[in-house]
């Protein structure tokens, strides 16, 4: 029977009384659906904290947001109600808005390129903005370079998006992107996004290949354009209520699993998008690429609008990238 987040609070709340048995039981949600890397990874970091702790402590992953969906987590999370979150880059930013710095248009080339500059001063400095809110940054996971769907037409410039109701997560970077690009964005969470475009509610979306083929959005969508307009990441997030209450070993063991189940993450949506083009061409969706240029010509002022809201970030983050490609 589905466990509720009421029984995650209550579970939470018998730990926190002192009289908890010496197996502690702590849940981490997230959205994706299984055979996503996502659902893997989290599956893996859950193994590798029960064999690094002899059993003292056991995650119990809830996939497809069995423990509550991306944003519900956070705010279970920062009330000590649920330790662990493979979150999304777009929700995080509800709380901590500078994580969708990392999203601005065209950053990365190269989802190798977005993991080193994540794995240095500005992973660094969002995790220190996390902290401050409640979470622990434990790892960050990788969510993907991300392209367009739709049910009208092939996006081959952005006078393709031209009124299109486009779906998008919570997160103020993609709205900003996709109004830029004359479409309509449409946040929603992700849990709502088969059935709103199978309805016709939204004309189309925009994931990385993986999330479209693990969630089988390709079952109601006819055209994927390969735009790459942006990257995102998969924060792995711990409630600092939870994290406070572990030893020194428990806390060490937990790290080390989110940064080993990471680099599996990484490597695993690196190859999705090698294999699942092929796929999903033989389920009948029409793949086309872009013209690049175009696009990154038309979302240069999403630039201009964040560095006036996080101008040192987008510097730090800007300059990293360019590091990166040089």
């Amino acid at each position: 029977m589905k466990k509720t987040i009421l029984a995650s609070a209550v579970a939470s709340a018998f730990f926190f009384s002192g009289i908890a048995a010496a197996q502690q039981t702590l849940q981490l949600t997230h959205s994706a659906a299984e055979g996503n890397p996502k659902w893997d990874a989290s599956e893996m970091f859950a193994e590798l904290v029960e064999e690094g702790t002899n059993g003292e402590l056991v995650v119990d992953v809830g996939g497809n947001s069995q423990y509550g969906d991306d944003m519900e987590a956070l705010t279970l999370m920062r009330m000590g109600a649920l330790a662990f979150s493979s979150n999304s880059q777009g929700s995080t930013s509800s709380v901590v808005p500078q994580f969708s710095v990392l999203g601005l248009p065209f950053l990365f080339d190269s989802l190798p390129s977005a993991w080193r500059v994540m794995d240095g001063e500005v992973g660094d400095e969002l995790k220190k903005l996390a902290e401050e809110k409640g979470l622990v940054l434990l790892a960050m996971w990788d969510n993907g370079i991300r392209h367009v769907s739709n049910n009208v037409h092939p996006i081959e410039s952005p006078e393709d998006l031209d009124g299109l109701k486009i779906r998008t997560p919570p997160d103020e970077m993609t709205v900003d992107i996709f109004e830029a690009l004359g479409a309509n964005p449409t946040p929603m969470n992700f849990s709502e996004l088969y059935i709103a475009l199978e309805q016709g509610v939204v004309d189309g979306q925009e994931n990385p290949l993986m999330n479209i083929y693990s969630s089988k959005l390709y079952e109601v969508q006819d055209y994927i354009s390969l735009t790459g307009h942006k990257y995102e990441s998969t924060p792995l997030l711990m409630s600092k209520t939870i994290w406070d209450t572990l030893s020194p070993e428990h806390q060490d063991v937990v790290q080390e699993a989110a940064v080993e189940a990471g680099e599996f993450n990484r490597q695993a949506s690196l190859q999705a998008d090698e294999d699942l083009r092929r796929e999903m061409e033989n389920a009948g969706v029409a793949f086309n690429e872009v013209d690049n240029k175009a696009f990154i010509e038309a979302t240069s002022s999403v630039y201009d609008l964040w560095r006036e809201e996080y101008p040192e970030l987008v510097e730090m983050v800007v300059n990293a990238s360019q590091g990166e490609s040089q």
